[in-house]
């Protein structure tokens, strides 16, 4: 890896009307020496001043602000000079059906706003700002094809610290699964693969890196949309056709067995691959207990999260499909998976309900 000393910084924006919270995702920054403070603004009007003489290459962007609120200043920023810009937020809960809307406006990544108790929450927080500022900004470096390579700072747990590796073993026909995993850009790839599929289609289980909060909302925004059913996933809940389950935001989410079919396990736990819920450990439980009769599927986000362990559920005999990097938001995750050897095939978005359908068919003769 190429030493941060020799990348040039990424500048970041910081806009929040609250002093103590700008202080802090001060501190945050401060914490990445490949970062670098652009400015601080208490609102809209202050953060454009801050930039007639240049922008930011990222803006992290309250929702709730003075004279302008941060909806209708991204939505300005949208249309006028796009810069990647990072939702921050400390209303999850009350204001995700708007902090969604923001991504569909043009936003590149939700987190929460820092409410740290412990140094521990101080350095989840961390870990989260800095991997999506990190995200954002290759967003904005994509026009010009550069590639940021993952961040490896501080001790990176791996699927083994929650389950164990073990052999791959012939697993008898099931019901077949779809297995789906994605980060930054992942939620309008997901919605726009969801209302493509028909009710007929097998189970689908997801993990989208969101903040505890987001997930719900985003699972109710998708169910209005799409003709499957869509739900946030709560422990024990069984996987069955024409219904999506999506893992809860800072939990962990496992396939499991459940006679013929499957059902799924919501659990704690750390951080695996800097995230909760992670990838890996969706596609680990997958390859252990589904193996070929799963369909794995890595789609735009920032990281490695999901490589490795689809290369497992590739290993188990499952079929494999990662987004091109024509169609991602952003094209680590697919990437890796690729390097790694972990993909079947190279899609494109738009190729991935057709694949389904077909994993669908095929698994549906084989089983006969």
């Amino acid at each position: 890896m190429l030493d941060s000393a020799c990348k040039p910084q990424i500048s970041v924006l910081i806009v929040d009307d609250s002093a103590s919270a700008r202080a802090m995702l001060m501190r945050i920054v401060e914490t990445d020496p490949t970062l670098k403070l652009f400015g601080t603004a208490a609102d809209a009007f202050i953060a454009v001043s801050k930039m007639q003489a240049g922008l930011p290459d990222v803006m992290l962007l309250d929702m709730e602000l003075p004279r302008m609120s941060g909806l209708d200043f991204l939505r300005k920023i949208m249309a006028q000079r796009p810069i990647p810009v990072v939702i921050c937020s400390s209303h999850a809960e009350a204001g995700s059906d708007l902090a969604l809307t923001a991504l569909a406006s043009g936003a590149v990544e939700v987190v929460s706003k820092p409410a740290p108790r412990t140094d521990a929450d101080f350095q989840e927080s961390a870990i989260a700002i800095c991997d999506a500022i990190h995200a954002a900004a290759e967003t904005g470096h994509k026009a010009a094809r550069k590639v940021t390579p993952p961040r490896e700072t501080g001790t990176k747990l791996l699927a083994d610290a929650l389950i164990p590796p073990a052999r791959p073993k012939a697993i008898a026909p099931t019901t077949p699964i779809v297995c789906i995993g994605a980060s930054t850009g992942g939620t309008e790839a997901i919605r726009s693969i969801l209302v493509d599929l028909p009710v007929t289609c097998p189970p689908v289980v997801i993990v989208q890196h969101m903040p505890a909060g987001f997930t719900a909302a985003f699972a109710r925004r998708l169910n209005g949309l799409c003709r499957v059913s869509v739900k946030e996933a709560a422990d024990g809940d069984m996987c069955n056709p024409g219904e999506v389950l999506i893992a809860p935001g800072n939990f962990h989410m496992m396939l499991a067995r459940h006679g013929r079919g499957y059902s799924v396990k919501v659990v704690d736990g750390p951080y695996i691959c800097r995230h909760r819920p992670s990838v890996d450990i969706l596609f680990r439980s997958a390859a252990q207990t589904a193996g070929s009769n799963a369909l794995g599927i890595i789609l735009t986000g920032m990281g490695d999260d999901g490589a490795r362990c689809l290369r497992e559920m590739r290993d188990a005999g499952a079929t494999t499909l990662a987004q091109n990097e024509e169609t991602c938001v952003v094209f680590g995750m697919p990437r890796e998976a690729i390097r790694m050897g972990a993909a079947t095939r190279v899609v494109a978005l738009s190729e991935v309900p057709g694949a389904i359908g077909a994993f669908a068919n095929t698994h549906q003769l084989r089983a006969r």
